[in-house]
Order: structure tokens, then C-alpha cells, then sequence
């Protein structure tokens, strides 16, 4: 019965369709035949392996995250360490791009962080979280570099409206990370845990501990998301911290540069923001870009709040040469 089939099938294909296909397969025949040709694939491959080869990564002998040793001695440490290195090293386009946001965003980060007592490290934190991506959006609603829900920023201290959603302010959502991440810190002991607990959820991580006796990340058994998260962080901060080491090759201009802006404050309504920035000797796109917690087209602020708006410097969104 399926012989029948295929030769039936192929009756039913237009003369054409068979010449053409006959003819590629004479045709393949004929070119895998020249022996001239076979040397000159046989020196292409031969100079391809020759100029391309793809490693192995060698695994630190100490790893610490905000001080706290990570232990490589155990096997499934190790592995999922291994793991995030080379998916992050190998996945070269995303990485090369957080690279070079880094240089933007970490000046704006790692200040906060120092002054609200978080150790650096967790300025990788938003890196694995959005990629620096301002106006990010989770499929749960989690939103800005930090991603935070709706619910979660009120608690720490961000306005949520229909104009105004702090959770896109880079400075007040890093101070609002800051805050959870302290509490998180007094909860745990530990601020790997209170990492993994931006993941999961601090009552999350609670349920685990109860669950599994335990209060270590490198012993909990976790989801897969919150068993990589701490992983992914080791990862990108070894690569961020040396890039060179891991095949990534930049000069200075390749860098994104931090976009210089003077700060204004208004507490009255404003009606137009297209209007409003080109009063100010700057663009819609422009303004927008520089406060994305400006959610619509105009402010009505009908209490009168005082807020603080960056505007451009005269060229700053000027390529540098």
C-alpha cells in the first residue's frame, strides 16, 4: 500500500517538477566527482578547523557573591556555574550588548547601592532582570530594569498611576531594591538568599526552607529559574568584571556613554510634554527617553507634587568621536 502511494505521488508530479529534480541530483553527482574540487572543500574545512575552536572555561578556584563563599567543591555548584558561563560567554550578542550598557548604567547603580549600605554586587541584579532595558515588561506585569510588580512598589515607597509609574525611575526603583533587599538581608542572613529571594518571593524562599531544612541557596532544591538565578549573577560578573578573558573584545567608544542631563522640578500641570520639550531645548523622544516614569502624553498633578525631570545637556545625545 505505501508503494503504491509513492508511485503514485510521483506520477502525479509535473514533468517539470521531475526534470528539475533529476537534473540536481546529476548535477551533485557530477560536482562531488571533480577532484579538483574535493581539495579545494577538503583545504576550506582544513582551514576552518584550523581558525576556529570553541573552549572549555576554566572555573575560578574561589567565587564569592557579596562576600559570601560560593561552594565549588560540590559537583552541582559547580556544574550550574559552569552551565551560566558558557551559556552567557557563547550566547555573544546578548552579552557583548549588556557590556556595553553596563558602561551607562552602572555609574547611575552602583552609587545608590553604596549609599543604602548593598554590596556592589547586586548591580547585576537588573542585568539578568531586564537587561537594562528601561520600559521592560514581564509577562506577569513586573516592569522597569528592576521589575517590579505593581503591588510590591507601593510597598517600598514607588508611585503607580495612570500618568506617573515610578517603577521605569531608575534612581527610585534602585533605592526600592535597596529597601527589599535590606528586609530580605534581616529575614535570611544571607545575601545570596536574598538574591534568590528577588526571584522567588521572600514567603517562596520560606516555604523551601521549611520544606527542606535548610536556610543555604547551594543546598535548596529550587525551580529552575530561582535554582539558576544566583548562577547567572557568578556568571555575568565575571564576565562583565573581565571581558577580555572571555573572547570579548572593546575599545572605550564601544561603550554606551551615560546621556549628561541637567534636572528640572515642576509641581505645576503640564499640558503638552511635546511642547514642554521643546520649550526646554529638547525633543518628545528625548524627554521621554530620560524620564520613561512619564507615562502619558501631558501631567495633570492635580496635588501639586513636586517632581524632578532630567533634560538633556546641549549634545548630549551627540555621537562622541
Amino acid at each position: 500500500m505505501n508503494n503504491k502511494f509513492k508511485i503514485s505521488s510521483i506520477q502525479s508530479l509535473p514533468i517539470s517538477t521531475v526534470l528539475l529534480a533529476a537534473f540536481m541530483v546529476f548535477n551533485l553527482f557530477v560536482s562531488s566527482s571533480v577532484p579538483g574540487q574535493r581539495a579545494d572543500e577538503e583545504r576550506d574545512v582544513d582551514l576552518f578547523l584550523e581558525n576556529y575552536s570553541i573552549h572549555a572555561l576554566p572555573i575560578p578556584r574561589n567565587l564569592n557573591f557579596a562576600g559570601e563563599k560560593v561552594p565549588l567543591h560540590k559537583t552541582y555548584v559547580r556544574e550550574s556555574y559552569d552551565r551560566e558561563l558558557l551559556v552567557n560567554t557563547y550566547w555573544q550578542s546578548s552579552t557583548l550588548l549588556l557590556i556595553k550598557k553596563a558602561n551607562r548604567y552602572f555609574p547611575v547603580i552602583e552609587p545608590i547601592l553604596k549609599e543604602e549600605g548593598v554590596p556592589d554586587d547586586f548591580k547585576y541584579l537588573p542585568m539578568i532582570e531586564s537587561g537594562f532595558q528601561e520600559r521592560a515588561v514581564s509577562p506577569a506585569g513586573a516592569v522597569g530594569v528592576w521589575q517590579f510588580m505593581a503591588g510590591a512598589a507601593g510597598d517600598y515607597g514607588l508611585e503607580v498611576s495612570k500618568e506617573i509609574d515610578e517603577r521605569y525611575h531608575i534612581e527610585k526603583a534602585t533605592i526600592a531594591a535597596c529597601r527589599y533587599l535590606k528586609k530580605a538581608y534581616e529575614r535570611f542572613g544571607s545575601w545570596t538568599m536574598a538574591a534568590a529571594s528577588y526571584n522567588a518571593g521572600q514567603r517562596g524562599m520560606d516555604r523551601q526552607i521549611e520544606r527542606q531544612k535548610t536556610t543555604n541557596y547551594y543546598d535548596l532544591l529550587l525551580t529552575e529559574e530561582t535554582g539558576r538565578y544566583i548562577f547567572r549573577l557568578l556568571a555575568m560578573k565575571e564576565i562583565v568584571s573581565s571581558p577580555g578573558d572571555f573572547g570579548f573584545k572593546l575599545e572605550q567608544n564601544d561603550l554606551y556613554p551615560v546621556i549628561e542631563t541637567d534636572t528640572l522640578v515642576v509641581s505645576e500641570p503640564i499640558p503638552d510634554f511635546a511642547d514642554f520639550a521643546i520649550a526646554n531645548g529638547t525633543t518628545y523622544r528625548e524627554l521621554k527617553d530620560l524620564n520613561p516614569w512619564l507615562r502619558e502624553t501631558s501631567l495633570s498633578n492635580p496635588a501639586g507634587k513636586s517632581y524632578t525631570l532630567k533634560i538633556p545637556k546641549p549634545g548630549a545625545f551627540e555621537v562622541k568621536q
